[in-house]
């Protein structure tokens, strides 16, 4: 075979083959070029070659265009103005905005890049934002891997596995990322023709998550759980990180089971808007699995320490080194992480997306909104409407759960280090006060706070930690060990129908998965009052992964498969009104300022309806054959 013709066999996809013009740059080469297949696959370092593609169709989603958005639930809300992004198509109920054809900007993860064409060697970060594209691609060539894993003739059989196991892995991990947007999906197991006829109808959810979960429980049997303990690995010894392991493989297996068993999924296959146990069950009993392998302490996986867990989201002054673990690299937190195509990245549009154009250069503000903050509730881990948490809206920034002076800037907080003087002086702390100069919807906050989850404090153009100089490096995981920790919980609590219940893997119970998340960050156990009612605890459960996982990107799908985003409070966003009493005193703790006039404002409702729970699929995929029909309501 032509090295010609094996990529025009790569370039191939079950749907949309016409929108991979990019690849007929390969078609004309030399004669010297032809390989035969058989040498293309016979060893581990040719076929490990053909198999480094998949990771490079992983969407860069957290900073693949010069700014970007990821999430669409009721947590975030950008500055006036800004009606390019995703974030505000889906809060005008616009879905079909994911779609490259009714983005002019080309700036959504999910179908954009460098004028719509996915170029899945191209190290150029435009490139790196299409879900849509990447995942059929990325399934097409699993799918060509694997039919011919018999030509691997030259290797061991820790190589054969290794080869194995990522195919699988990648061919189920893509089905379930478009099953999370899209529900059931024709299920491709083979390589198809370009010229062949297409017939294969949509699946059910839950059969399609069957299938995805039988590649990634065999990935998770053939993969290792640290590459740099195998042979092949030790090659690239401590350049890993990005490699998938048995720990990414059941975590995702794990999800994909509490998916299918979610009230969504569960409507769409069996007619039910109630969790699944029997999914649930299988779900507990894979992350019970993941959980005690890491409880042993015999991986290299663990949570951060408190003082390092920006450490997952973004480094600094760490020579550019690639978020996920601790600063020595003797913990790993990121279960998957994709490609981090260079830590200058983040200099660009990203790292300036999060203050207010008074202190940073950009634009272009993602805000949190003021109901999505309320999740914080106090140190003493009840919730801020609780009777007896102690929250009190005249000193409403103190004794909060430490992860709030984590993520979110507050009104009279330090922004600047640097002493600024003149006219610059009143940029030295949030004035996020209503009519405070942080408070211009168009240029500053239009929630009455700020969003620094994902960059340093230094990041702007005073102290300009964002520049090369610092190596700032911001750099979001797929999934990390946190999440594993309450996706367990959850399982658990639907699967065996309490909080107290443990799967048979793992000695910890839905309560003490919760817990362990909890005291990392120094915030009181579940109250007592939650632990003993399964309805109070999945509403305590719920807020802990509202918080935990803040403005990560799970809170639209969260919202999606629980059935609640078109319902009230769900489908509001509102700022926080209050005026400061007094003026900033640098010598005081900002926890202490005293504020009046207490109140929330609704500032945009989302009119959402039943179709809204499905995204629309593309209509000229509809068209390529009747049984790849769309969604309800879309057509």
């Amino acid at each position: 075979m032509k090295i010609s013709k094996l990529y025009t066999a790569i370039c191939a996809m079950a749907l949309s083959a016409a929108s991979l013009t990019s690849c007929t740059d390969y078609l004309d080469k030399s004669p010297d070029s032809d390989i035969s297949a058989t040498d293309a696959y016979k060893d581990f370092q040719n076929f490990q070659g053909f198999t480094e593609e998949l990771y490079n169709c992983i969407p860069y989603f957290s900073k693949g265009y010069w700014t970007n958005s990821w999430n669409w639930g009721e947590d975030e809300i950008m500055n006036v103005g800004i009606d390019y992004h995703m974030v505000y198509k889906v809060d005008q109920g616009d879905f079909w905005g994911w779609q490259s054809e009714y983005d002019g900007w080309k700036c959504g993860w999910m179908d954009g890049g460098e004028f719509g064409n996915f170029v899945p060697n191209d190290d150029k970060r435009f490139t790196k934002m299409s879900l849509w594209k990447g995942a059929w691609y990325a399934i097409r060539k699993a799918n060509i891997g694997l039919q011919n894993l018999d030509l691997m003739t030259d290797a061991t059989q820790e190589e054969k596995n290794l080869i194995k196991g990522q195919l699988l892995f990648f061919r189920g991990w893509f089905y379930f990322e478009l099953m999370q947007y899209f529900g059931g999906l024709p299920y491709f197991t083979e390589p198809l023709s370009a010229t062949e006829e297409f017939n294969a109808p949509r699946l059910s959810y839950q059969e399609t998550a069957d299938l995805a979960a039988k590649d990634l429980e065999e990935a998770a049997q053939l993969l290792p759980m640290d590459w740099d303990k195998t042979k092949v690995g030790a090659n690239t010894y401590g350049k890993n990180q990005i490699r998938i392991t048995k720990a990414a493989a059941l975590g995702f297996l794990g999800k994909n089971y509490l998916w299918a068993g979610s009230p969504l999924m569960n409507k769409e296959s069996q007619g039910s808007p109630t969790y699944n146990a029997e999914y649930c069950k299988k779900a507990a009993e894979v992350l019970g699995d993941l959980l005690t392998q890491v409880e042993s302490g015999n991986t290299q996986y663990g949570l951060l320490p408190w003082d390092e867990v920006s450490n997952n989201f973004y480094t600094i002054e760490q020579n550019g080194h690639i978020p996920g673990s601790s600063k020595d690299g003797s913990i790993t937190e990121a279960l998957m992480l994709g490609p981090d195509y260079g830590w200058d990245d983040s200099n660009w549009g990203q790292s300036k997306q999060y203050g207010t154009s008074l202190i940073s250069a950009s634009g272009v503000t993602s805000l949190p909104t003021a109901n999505y903050v309320n999740y914080y509730g106090m140190a003493d881990g009840l919730p801020l409407d609780d009777p007896k948490s102690g929250f009190d809206e005249t000193h409403p920034w103190k004794n909060r759960d430490p992860r709030f002076y984590k993520d979110i800037v507050y009104d009279g907080e330090r922004v600047v280090s640097k002493d600024l003087t003149g006219s610059e002086a009143s940029f030295q702390y949030a004035d996020l006060q209503t009519d405070g100069k942080f408070r211009d919807v168009t240029n500053g906050s239009r929630t009455g706070y700020l969003l620094y989850k994902f960059i340093d404090m230094s990041c702007n153009k005073f102290d300009q930690g964002n520049t090369w100089s610092h190596h700032f490096n911001l750099h979001l995981p797929w999934m990390r060990l946190a999440e594993v920790y309450l996706l367990y919980a959850e399982a658990v609590t639907e699967g065996y129908g309490s909080p107290s219940a443990k799967s048979s893997t793992c000695s910890l119970s839905a309560i003490d998965a919760v817990n362990k998340i909890r005291e990392r960050a120094g915030v009181a156990d579940v109250n007592a009052k939650f632990t003993g009612d399964k309805e109070k605890f999945m509403g305590e459960l719920r807020r802990e992964r509202a918080v935990e996982l803040a403005f990560e990107g799970h809170r639209f799908n969260d919202l999606r498969r629980w059935l609640l985003l078109d319902k009230y409070p769900y489908n509001i966003k509102t700022s926080q009104e209050f005026l400061r009493v007094g003026d900033i005193d640098p010598e005081k703790d900002s926890k202490d300022e005293q504020v009046s006039g207490w109140k929330e404002k609704q500032i945009l409702k989302r009119d959402f309806s039943e179709k809204h729970y499905w995204l629309p699929l593309k209509k000229k995929d509809c068209q390529i054959y009747p049984e790849f029909k769309q969604n309800p309501g879309w057509e």
